[in-house]
């Protein structure tokens, strides 16, 4: 059976459940599926932010500079990590 590629992978988060082997394919892919959208709802205000301070950046109101954008993007990060726990995408 051919798995369409995604970028949620299964080792990449929590199962709400664990049953082993014993789980139905079928619905520990259901659980993996539903994880990976809740995970993208959840992280996105963080998105939102990214795009705003990137469109800041572009109409001139923020300075462009690598430096501020990599802290910008580290305290974001670390603001996901923080609010989300294990709940978070990691990049």
């Amino acid at each position: 059976m051919h798995k369409p590629a995604t970028a949620f992978t299964q080792s990449s988060a929590p199962l709400p459940f664990d049953h082993g082997s014993t789980a139905h394919p079928g619905i520990r892919n259901c659980v993996f599926e539903a994880t990976g959208v809740a995970m993208d709802v959840m992280g996105l205000p963080f998105d939102i932010a990214r795009a705003q301070y990137a469109r800041a950046v572009q109409l001139g109101l923020i300075e462009r500079s690598m430096l501020a954008s990599r802290d910008f993007s580290r305290v974001l990060g670390s603001l996901e990590r923080m609010t989300l726990g294990p709940w978070a995408r990691h990049v």
